[in-house]
């Protein structure tokens, strides 16, 4: 699993997955996963050193050196892309993952009407039928290279389940591609570094989605409450995500037998070979080879929401207790899970989860000296220290704007070529902190972390 037994030892070689797992991706070096083959070597599929993560990637594009060769290729982009925007074309977008929320987003995409959709690559054909409604003229692949091939191609799409994220969206930023990759954008933090720096070497814009980035109350609240100094200290940020179904769902009867157009193996790509399966396929989310659970795919999103307000995105120490207490239907990530993480501003930082049917909702709690701050994707309510004091409640609009709003900012960066609200680098560090959770979740202690060389301290 992603998620094996860490060491700390004098050559940081913290090793969570072995080559026997990676399979016909490549190969372990220090943790992390180098491809074999990668258009561009000098961005690989390979890890950053992981000490002064700051002074190696932490850069605004313009501000990272790059080889006259990498420059080259840089302005030659540069100059295409001008070309595309004197003429007002839109731009061509290949849509990767082409399941449930990958055709969403890529309905998002098609509203704005600046996007035509060129190409779509899944490892089940069967996905291109429902897909082809937004892209009817759209090419078909089955491996993303080809895909990336393709030099209509402006900007990738990245909707596969989570342990390909990384692979696909580095694949795509050597390929001198755009990337919208959904959240959370590693499998381990080990991945985070290495597509960090392929993003600021290609010079691409990389959007990582997490929506409440670009939601207009969340970033009205943020301003009116943290900027403001309103809240006072704060001391506790809560969050909870209770009864999500995606983390519920039965295969269908008709694929108890693979069907004969899906590549299972491609599914696989650099995980350990298991016969099909279908729960595994069609609910991978409960399955931590494939993903963290309900911790990446939910506390990603409210821990980012802690970031963005607080300006704190690396804590230095991490406690998770849960189990599978209730589906006992083989999966392997939690179905009920609490993560404490403590942040070097003085504070702490919780989520708790269940899947069992008693309780459902989702939002974030903020507490501080002068007032206490609750936030959904629906709306937000300020609540003063004092006594007698009113609450403020405003209303959002709706959760389906933060999508477009998202998508939105994430064009108007292709264009400008500035950092997206959802940055490669934020995606990174808000992944990173929900895998300290399932880490400590699997190692069953507490972890602490090194939030100047971003690493797990030995016992």
């Amino acid at each position: 699993m992603p998620y094996g037994p860490r060491r700390a030892t004098k050559g940081n070689e913290d090793a969570a997955a072995t080559p026997s797992e990676i399979g016909n991706l490549g190969r372990v070096f220090n943790g992390a996963v180098a491809a074999p083959k990668l258009r561009n070597p000098q961005i690989g599929y390979a890890p950053a050193p992981r000490w002064g993560l700051e002074s190696t990637y932490n850069l605004g594009m313009s501000e990272h050196a790059m080889s006259r060769r990498a420059l080259i290729g840089a302005a030659t982009t540069a100059l295409s892309y001008s070309r595309i925007y004197g003429a007002n074309q839109r731009l061509g977008l290949g849509l990767i993952g082409c399941g449930e929320r990958g055709r969403y987003d890529m309905s998002n995409f098609v509203k704005t009407g600046d996007v035509e959709v060129v190409a779509l690559c899944d490892v089940w054909a069967r996905q291109f039928e429902p897909a082809a409604k937004d892209a009817p003229s759209a090419r078909r692949f089955g491996h993303h290279p080809d895909l990336l091939a393709m030099k209509e191609v402006d900007i990738a799409l990245v909707a596969t389940p989570d342990h390909w994220h990384v692979p696909i969206a580095i694949d795509a930023l050597n390929a001198g591609k755009d990337v919208y990759v959904e959240k959370p954008l590693t499998l381990t933090p080990e991945e985070g570094p290495a597509v960090v720096k392929a993003a600021r070497v290609a010079n691409r814009i990389c959007q990582v989605g997490m929506q409440q980035r670009s939601g207009k109350h969340y970033l009205e609240a943020k301003a009116e409450y943290f900027d403001t100094g309103r809240m006072g200290k704060l001391t506790l940020a809560r969050t909870w995500w209770h009864g999500n179904g995606y983390h519920l769902r039965k295969a269908p009867d008709y694929l108890r037998e693979k069907p004969q157009d899906l590549d299972w193996a491609r599914y696989l790509g650099r995980l350990k070979w298991r016969d099909w399966d279908p729960q595994q396929y069609w609910n991978w989310r409960a399955y931590l080879d494939f993903g963290g659970g309900q911790v990446t795919d939910l506390f990603t999103h409210w821990i980012d929401v802690v970031h963005m307000f607080t300006g704190q995105d690396i804590p230095f120490a991490a406690v998770a207790l849960g189990g599978v207490y209730n589906y006992k239907d083989g999966r392997t990530a939690p179905d009920t899970i609490n993560v404490l993480l403590q942040y070097p501003a003085e504070f702490t930082a919780t989520f708790e989860a269940t899947l069992a049917p008693g309780i459902t909702g989702a939002a974030v709690e903020f507490a501080g000296t002068e007032g206490r701050l609750l936030i959904d994707r629906d709306h937000y309510e300020f609540h003063p220290a004092r006594k007698g004091a009113e609450a403020t409640v405003v209303k959002g609009r709706g959760a389906s704007t933060l999508d477009t709003d998202h998508v939105a900012n994430f064009l108007e960066c292709v264009r400008s070529r500035k950092l997206p609200n959802g940055d490669v680098l934020i995606g990174h560090r808000s992944a990173q902190a929900s895998h300290l959770g399932n880490i400590s979740y699997v190692e069953k202690r507490r972890l602490d972390f090194d939030p100047q060389r971003e690493e797990i301290l030995p016992f």
